[in-house]
């Protein structure tokens, strides 16, 4: 919690008092005078405007603003502590108050700004930035900021970040609304709500008078740190910190897509959404308070569930063991565990659900609610699966996502009441969806698939070999050997770096690999077999015709030195 002031002088400050009227005069004027050069030296600081920076990527920007803006009117804040993790509630707890606030990082769009730097652990969550702006756990940092930069990739774009009016109105239809009904329920849940990027971020930054970002792409640090110079040149600091749009700074990123907004006003449409999502966010609400207000949401009208779900899932997974035994969240969720017609309206349009991915996080949410018991959450979870084999169409997506459901085995057999029906097309990825569940067959189809000329069988067999990979050392030979029959293509290549995966140590399976090297038309099918033995058990193939195999057959590298070099550099030292 940050610091407040509770109107009542503290002990200390009651001892200090009495010390103060104890001294003698001549010691009080000197004192005085001390105090009175002390507040002047606190009242020319404080003419001076706070420019906190949130740098999780590029610094470059930041800098610019730095090296731009004079030191006598402007002080420079850092609120990233490299090596802590709740480095935004420290700066709460410390008290800064923001007048400016430059966030320097990669936008995902949806939930993160983070770094493109392979060893980076800084991020800023967007929900942190909720939890700040919506709690009154933090009330100063961004109440008095008068210009937010967002330096992100599509930090204000317009569009629907997720997509989901069509899949609502879709979902509304096939709950018995008629289509035309449907859609003016989805228009208007639309202009309620509004879930863009822009949108989010008008609602964390609310009534701050300017906000800018980019529409579309942002250019890298180095480049937009450059612009900035540029328009500091033309314009000076002057139009910094003063909270109205400068069209000059619009005008030298044109061509990047720059954009501008103002944070959500009480009087916006939209305030009444961003009162309901901070009931998400709020400290000074208890977890017992915040299921009744998803209580609320779930009696209410149902498909405005699903523009909240994602939070509502967040909430769950945020509570602790401590505050799950809670005897007040207890109580009020055994209270949502009993409503009957919210439960029923909830999993009628769950079932609804064209994403497969959609519905089976809802079943698990509904099972957290107390609203299924274990087996029946099974029991939903392969209504779900019998649905989407009973298409005609299934993705990679989709048998990543029966793989992941069933990383336990809990689905491989006797999960009554459901049958699997017999998919319409026999195809590879039907073949893994079952194969995901313990089918045998499927499992062997997906093998031999492993090995298939055809790009898209292969991207299904890698999928659900990342959650069964081939532990058969008879499987593996006699997919090795497919693979090594394969004409050189890039569906040879992904297969090659599946089985590199494995972390091959079979002789026999090596030296067939070691025999494709030479036969090998591309050299991406060569790096591909390098990858293959680099991580293989040196031992088996440091053998002086492996690497003179290597030396005299290797395709030239048209980018230098590679992982074919590097492979018989270490073998020639084995």
């Amino acid at each position: 919690m940050c610091p407040k002031a509770s109107g009542h002088p503290v002990p200390e400050r009651n001892a200090r008092a009495r010390k103060f009227r104890d001294m003698s005069t001549p010691a009080t004027l000197i004192l005085v005078t001390a105090l009175l050069a002390a507040g002047w030296a606190v009242d020319a600081g404080a003419d001076r405007s706070t420019v906190c920076t949130i740098t999780v990527n590029s610094a470059d920007e930041a800098a610019m603003f730095r090296r731009s803006l004079p030191e006598d009117k402007f002080r420079f804040v850092e609120l990233v502590e490299r090596g802590r993790p709740d480095w935004l509630a420290s700066a709460c707890r410390q008290g800064i108050r923001c007048d400016v606030l430059i966030i320097s990082g990669h936008f995902d769009g949806v939930t993160d700004f983070y770094s493109d730097a392979v060893d980076a652990r800084e991020f800023l969550p967007v929900a942190e930035m909720e939890r700040v702006s919506c709690s009154d756990s933090c009330p100063g940092l961004f109440s008095q900021l008068k210009e937010v930069y967002l330096f992100g990739c599509n930090t204000l774009n317009p569009d629907a970040v997720n997509g989901t009016a069509p899949e609502i109105a879709h979902m509304l239809a096939r709950s018995g609304h008629s289509r035309v009904e449907a859609e003016r329920m989805v228009r208007a849940m639309t202009a309620r709500h509004g879930e863009s990027s822009r949108d989010r971020m008008r609602g964390i930054f609310a009534n701050v008078p300017v906000i800018y970002g980019f529409s579309s792409v942002a250019p890298l640090g180095p480049t937009a740190a450059s612009i900035l110079g540029r328009y500091f040149q033309s314009t000076s600091s002057r139009e910094v910190g003063k909270g109205r749009t400068s069209a000059a700074l619009l005008g030298h990123f044109a061509a990047h897509a720059m954009t501008a907004a103002s944070g959500l006003r009480e009087s916006d449409p939209q305030a009444g959404y961003r009162r309901e999502v901070c009931q998400f966010f709020d400290e000074r609400m208890s977890p017992a308070q915040k299921l009744g207000f998803i209580h609320k949401l779930l009696r209410g009208e149902i498909s405005e569930v699903h523009l909240f779900f994602g939070r509502i899932e967040q909430f769950f997974a945020s509570l602790s063991e401590t505050e799950r035994k809670a005897p007040a969240l207890v109580r009020a969720l055994d209270e949502t565990a009993r409503d009957e017609a919210a439960r029923d309206r909830y999993l009628a349009f769950a079932r609804n659900a064209d994403q497969p991915a959609l519905r089976a996080r809802m079943v698990a949410v509904a099972g957290t609610l107390g609203w299924l018991s274990p087996i029946e959450q099974r029991a939903e979870l392969m209504r779900m699966i019998n649905d989407l084999l009973a298409g005609n169409s299934i993705s990679v997506a989709d048998v990543d996502l029966v793989c992941a459901l069933n990383r336990d085995h809990a689905l491989d057999s006797d999960v009554p009441p459901l049958q699997l029906s017999p998919p319409p097309v026999d195809t590879a990825a039907h073949s893994a969806a079952l194969a995901c569940l313990g089918s045998a067959d499927g499992r062997a189809r997906v093998l031999q698939a492993l090995a298939s000329p055809n790009d898209d069988d292969v991207r299904i067999a890698q999928v659900y070999l990342k959650y069964r990979p081939i532990t058969d050392v008879v499987d593996l030979r006699v997919v090795t050997a497919a693979v090594a029959r394969m004409t050189g293509s890039e569906a040879q290549v992904r297969a090659l770096d599946v089985l590199g995966r494995h972390y091959v140590s079979d002789p026999e399976s090596l030296e067939e690999l070691a025999r494709l090297f030479p036969l090998a038309r591309s050299v991406n099918v060569q790096r591909a077999i390098a990858g293959i033995l680099i991580r293989s058990d040196h031992a088996a193939i440091a053998k002086p015709e492996i690497v003179r195999l290597l030396r005299e057959h290797r395709l030239k590298s048209p980018d230098g030195k590679d992982l074919i070099d590097a492979l018989i550099r270490r073998l020639s030292v084995a």
